[in-house]
């Protein structure tokens, strides 16, 4: 995909986090399976390190093999990570056992808690995700 393919589309200030990886390319390939992932950027050097831009539905995260020179570990290497993803879905059921399916462990399963359907999963890479919708609001009973 050509490094120009954002041009001309009007940008919103936005957060997207970088997730460091140690083996890019197959992280790329994970996340397609697991949450239908689009690849929207993919830079590639010689030594098959990546960084890439992909999309779930209109939400956008990057990844990069990791760089130890540059100060950026993945969570292998840390033996954990700091950031916790949160992917809001229509149906996180369906997106959970996905990405379980895809080779994501289960850290707890989907289940209703704190007013959303909400489940845990940490990716092959150390990256924890909490999938999940809020659920719908009860009004209050009058009487």
């Amino acid at each position: 995909m050509s490094e120009n393919s954002q041009a001309g589309k009007e940008r919103k200030t936005a957060i997207a986090p970088m997730l460091s990886v140690r083996n890019g390319k197959k992280a790329i390939e994970f996340y397609k399976a697991a949450f239908d992932a689009g690849e929207l950027f993919r830079v590639e050097n010689d030594s098959g390190e990546v960084v890439a831009q992909l999309s779930v539905g209109e939400a956008e995260f990057w990844l990069a093999d990791e760089s130890p020179e540059h100060s950026n570990f993945s969570p292998e290497t840390l033996g954990g990570g700091s950031v916790r993803m949160i992917l809001t879905v229509e149906d996180p059921d369906a997106t959970f056992a996905r990405a379980v399916s895809a080779g994501a462990t289960v850290v707890w399963p989907v289940d209703n808690q704190y007013g959303w359907r909400l489940g845990r999963i940490v990716d092959p890479f150390g990256h924890h995700w909490e999938i999940g919708k809020p659920l719908p609001k009860v009004p209050p009973i009058a009487g």
